[in-house]
């Protein structure tokens, strides 16, 4: 499995284990990933694939480096997805 296909699933289990809030993000803490027995079945490396995700600025959370126990409350913020431009939208700049 390649980097990309890995941060995909990643997004997907974030939406999985975490919360949607107000402004579509998802939330989740590290210790809940870490912990969760399907992320251990697919992620050889889940704090590879984290940072992997947060360099393409798909994620944030505090630090560079998360490590089991020490940072299990650490919240990794799954950001929104980016809405396509509607013909609406794109009609409302162009006569603007």
């Amino acid at each position: 499995m390649n980097v990309e296909e890995e941060v995909e699933k990643l997004k997907v289990e974030i939406q999985r284990l975490g919360n949607v809030q107000a402004d579509g993000s998802y939330k989740v803490t590290f210790g809940v990933l870490f912990n969760d027995d399907r992320c251990a079945n697919i992620f050889e490396a889940l704090v590879g694939t984290l940072r992997a995700a947060k360099k393409r600025k798909l994620l944030t959370y505090d630090g560079e480096l998360l490590l089991q126990g020490v940072h299990d409350n650490v919240e990794i913020i799954l950001k929104p997805a980016a809405q396509p431009a509607t013909a609406t939208t794109a009609e409302s700049v162009i006569k603007t």
